[in-house]
């Protein structure tokens, strides 16, 4: 066969698929693979925590946080302390000897640190009215030290970052992305661990006070003052919408009988 020399086949080199739906295929595929990647990191830190002491992780870290707070919060950080190893008490086995820090940041919060250690914010300290509503949010983290929730979100968050990495080297957008995929995959996690949590934290209460009134006052405040909202707002967070919550609350105490008026313990607020 002689060759002849010809330009080739217009379009030889073009795929038949629009270039549109084959990005949004590849979007498709690569998110897949994240997804199920995220999921993988999270089930596999659910069993390894099984297998982790807490009396190891309470070694481990012990005393790790208790640096954050400065010398002026210390006589509010040991009010927030007594009041916490109180609650403590109704909680037989407790296997932490419990420490609080208190930061200065304006914003409500408090969390559960690995090792026994809670923080709160000076936000929080402020607008808590009462001492049963704090002992509430104090008792609400102590059940997350109960269902080992911290070393849960820990051992996520390590396994996230590496998983960043490993996909995307060290790019600066790469934990960003795996983060936000890491929350969402996480959702169902957090959802169920914070409304346990609640639920353990007014155990605590009805324990310590022979009563729940106050526990709920808080999210009663939260929820007047984002109802503007709407329902966005609670579906891309990893907590329950405020009136969620507090309606669980209450279906809760009335499942058990207890009471929801009482005498509510002052508590000294600091600005």
């Amino acid at each position: 066969m002689r060759f002849e020399p010809r330009a080739p086949r217009e379009g030889i080199n073009v795929s038949a698929t629009h270039p549109l739906r084959e990005a949004a295929l590849l979007v498709a595929g690569v998110s897949a693979i994240f997804a199920a990647l995220i999921l993988v990191v999270g089930w596999s830190v659910e069993w390894a925590v099984r297998w982790i002491p807490p009396e190891l992780e309470a070694r481990t870290f012990g005393d790790w946080a208790h640096h954050l707070s400065s010398p002026e919060h210390e006589a509010e950080r040991l009010a927030v302390e007594a009041l916490a190893r109180r609650l403590a008490m109704h909680w037989p086995g407790a296997p932490y000897e419990f420490q609080v820090t208190v930061s200065d940041e304006p914003e409500v919060n408090a969390m559960a640190l690995p090792g026994g250690t809670i923080l709160v914010t000076k936000g929080l300290l402020r607008e808590s009215q009462s001492e049963n509503e704090l002992a509430f949010v104090v008792g609400h983290e102590l059940g997350h030290f109960r269902n080992r929730d911290q070393l849960r979100r820990l051992g996520r968050g390590i396994l996230y970052e590496l998983t960043a990495s490993a996909l995307f080297g060290f790019n600066a957008t790469a934990p960003e992305v795996t983060g936000f995929l890491g929350q969402m995959a996480d959702r169902g996690f957090d959802r169920e661990q914070e409304r346990a949590a609640d639920r353990f934290g007014l155990e605590l209460v009805q324990a310590e006070y022979g009563h729940v009134a106050g526990a709920g006052r808080f999210f009663e405040r939260l929820v007047s003052r984002t109802s503007g909202l709407g329902d966005l707002a609670a579906y891309v967070s990893t907590h329950p919408a405020s009136s969620d919550r507090l309606e669980d609350l209450r279906d809760y105490a009335a499942e058990r009988g207890w009471r929801r008026e009482g005498v509510l313990q002052p508590w000294t607020r600091s600005d």
